[in-house]
């Protein structure tokens, strides 16, 4: 059966991902104020990293439209279709998804193609890690209900970690109050944060993004079972305009244990939004 993945365009997917056909990105909206760019294949991140230091206003994201879904799944030329998206509790693009569904699905009988929309729980690195997942499920010969069981699963038991370079963002938004920004940053403090189940939670502090870098791996390795269970795991590695520091993630990942696969891949735009400059979104 021929197959399609569609992720949101927080999925980050890789140069190799972006070239076959196999995989498609439905753009969000990126906002700064009054400036509002698409998160597609002209995304400048250089540019729009520029605007957000020189904001006084935090950017934000829009949710894709559930037009822009069911025009999707209507013009993949493909019987099965596996979408995968943000987290519920970072955007809407999830229900937009679901009624994207609703509304491919009314009035086509019995001849529909077979849809999964996968809520991923995570953002960034994990989207990418479960796309991948699926299809290297379809390079086995899995059928349908057996890459919905098995990616479901994957859903519950991956684990994605971040470390972020700046906190001005979540400043700007009103996430974190003007002392506790500042504190930090005199500290240069930087915090290890983690999804639990798709919510965002500080899980640690280091002084210095090496330091935090390398206790996000610790943390990351312990709670995926030790050396040993991360065997068998993909570790995707996502940054934000630094692939030297996402080399770095990588090598103290390894000085810790060996895992099946070691993907990096940059983020695009609503990765850019969420971790800002530098930052490192990583999911096994």
């Amino acid at each position: 059966m021929s197959y399609k993945i569609i992720g949101d365009s927080c999925s980050d997917f890789t140069d190799a991902m972006k070239k076959s056909p196999l995989f498609q990105s439905i753009p969000l909206t990126l906002e700064i104020g009054d400036y509002h760019v698409q998160d597609d294949e002209n995304f400048q991140q250089k540019d729009f990293l520029r605007r957000v230091a020189s904001s006084p206003i935090g950017p934000k994201t829009a949710c894709p439209s559930p037009e822009a879904y069911r025009d999707a799944i209507e013009k993949a030329e493909a019987d099965e279709i596996y979408i995968v998206t943000l987290s519920e509790h970072l955007s809407g693009s999830y229900q937009a998804a679901v009624v994207g569904l609703q509304m491919y699905e009314e009035g086509r009988g019995e001849e529909k193609k077979r849809v999964h929309i996968f809520g991923s729980d995570s953002a960034s690195a994990g989207q990418c890690n479960l796309c991948l997942s699926i299809q290297e499920l379809k390079e086995e010969n899995a059928d349908f209900d057996t890459v919905v069981k098995r990616i479901e699963e994957k859903i519950q038991s991956m684990k994605t970690y971040f470390v972020l370079e700046s906190l001005e963002t979540l400043r700007k938004n009103g996430r974190l109050s003007t002392v506790k920004s500042f504190l930090a940053s005199a500290l240069n403090i930087k915090p290890v944060m983690g999804a639990v189940h798709g919510v965002i939670v500080k899980l640690d502090q280091q002084r210095g993004s090496a330091k935090a870098l390398k206790r996000m791996a610790q943390i990351a390795v312990e709670k995926a079972g030790g050396p040993a269970s991360c065997k068998e795991l993909r570790l995707v590695i996502s940054h934000v305009n630094d692939r030297e520091r996402a080399e770095f993630v990588r090598e103290e990942f390894l000085r810790l244990a060996s895992f099946r696969e070691i993907v990096i891949t940059e983020a695009q735009g609503v990765a850019t939004v969420y971790a800002n400059d530098r930052g490192i979104v990583i999911a096994l």
